[in-house]
């Protein structure tokens, strides 16, 4: 029950579903990380939502990260037949019999996806724990997974937020929001390096697996938004065909997306032997977050009164603050072209401030970011072990 309290209390106090590091795939091998199902669990544990097949019971206790097999029955329990997973449930929970039921029931849907780091995850802790079990049938069902996720690939190297394919929504979209394009490509890539738990698959999945991943950098690296010559950075979500920037929900414009960005850029950083074009990305989206600082800026919540609204309930707002004693930070969104910070409420209306937005949204949502920094931190180590000829924070 206490991972279960953590998780709600990471979710509430963050804000934010990238910053519970949905996208960092399971490493341990003697214990399942319930970091990368943080997402997943805090949504499920929300409230009630009477379009999911089952929801939490009160009172009904979780399996501890030890309990491999145990969570493992459960991954396979809830996998569907395409081989990908549903989001929004907590796969730690003990369920009851009739809930097993419930979600047995329901194995022909094809509501599976990428997004609050589904699917890749769940086949990156499967392999755990076959490695630790032997047990076979985690084994199956993580090729069945990765079958799914290699099936999802567009031939130009993205994936949709969902697959199969939705077609009247922005989820067809090539989703780097929220951590699921890197999160796929970390998975990937720790296949491709070798990691123990890995060492099922059979040559004709890993030939698969190394074309994948090819041709995912092949789309990281074309994505990359030229504003009038110069690479800057990305966009959230792609145009699946064009691959051009796209609006993703109705407050999430085509813009230069600073806190996305910098997880791939990370992601980026974390490939050895990178080729030139890997290298060129880099530095130019750390050009681009160098310049894209905003200084003498911070964002205090302060008490605000309770308002509910068909989305969520408020009791805090956030203000914009002047302090010279600031870190540097960025906001999410930079308009294209012009560059200047954006925001957007849920009609799909851009504003220029944070004050020009409407409540809900402006204490709903991560409009303010010190993701870059992350990068610029790592940047210097980086640049003198890959590119040790040219650094682009060195001023001319």
């Amino acid at each position: 029950m206490k991972y279960l309290i953590v998780i709600i209390a990471l979710f509430s106090l963050l804000g934010s579903r990238q910053a519970i590091a949905q996208n960092n795939v399971q490493k341990s091998l003697d214990r399942i990380d319930p970091r990368p199902f943080a997402d997943n669990s805090g949504h499920w544990y929300m409230g009630k939502d009477d379009k999911r097949m089952i929801n939490p019971m009160p009172g009904k206790p979780q399996y501890q990260p030890n309990q491999l097999a145990e969570i493992g029955d459960n991954m396979i329990l809830f996998q569907k037949d395409n081989g990908g997973w549903p989001k929004n449930y907590d796969f730690f929970a003990m369920l009851t019999d009739a809930q097993k039921d419930s979600v047995r029931s329901r194995h022909q849907e094809t509501n599976t996806t990428f997004d609050n780091g589904t699917s890749y995850t769940h086949i990156a802790a499967l392999s755990v724990i076959y490695k630790v079990t032997h047990s076979g049938k985690y084994r199956d069902a993580a090729i069945k997974g990765l079958h799914f996720l290699l099936n999802a690939q567009y031939a130009n190297g993205g994936w949709p937020q969902y697959y199969p394919i939705e077609k009247n929504n922005y989820s067809k979209e090539i989703t780097f929001n929220d951590g699921a394009f890197e999160g796929i490509m970390e998975l990937l890539r720790d296949m491709l390096n070798g990691l123990p738990q890995y060492d099922y698959l059979e040559a004709s999945d890993r030939q698969k697996v190394e074309q994948a991943f090819t041709k995912g950098i092949d789309c990281i690296v074309k994505t990359q938004i030229n504003d009038a010559g110069v690479p800057t950075a990305w966009c959230q979500q792609y145009d699946e065909h064009t691959l051009q920037p796209a609006w993703a929900r109705k407050f999430e414009p085509a813009s230069i997306c600073n806190s996305e960005s910098a997880d791939l850029v990370l992601f980026l950083m974390s490939i050895d032997h990178p080729d030139q074009r890997v290298v060129d990305a880099i530095q130019y989206a750390v050009k681009w977050f160098q310049d894209s600082k905003i200084y003498n800026t911070r964002v205090d919540v302060v008490p605000a009164p309770r308002m509910e609204t068909p989305f969520r309930v408020s009791t805090t707002d956030r203000v914009v603050v002047r302090d010279t004693t600031a870190a540097p930070i960025w906001t999410r969104y930079y308009e294209l072209k012009t560059h200047k910070p954006l925001f957007c409420n849920r009609d799909s209306k851009v504003v220029y401030s944070l004050t020009e937005l409407d409540r809900e949204r402006r204490d709903g949502y991560a409009w303010y970011t010190y993701a870059p920094q992350k990068v610029l931190s790592k940047y210097h180590d980086w640049q003198k072990k890959w590119s040790p000829g040219k650094d682009v924070l060195v001023r001319q």
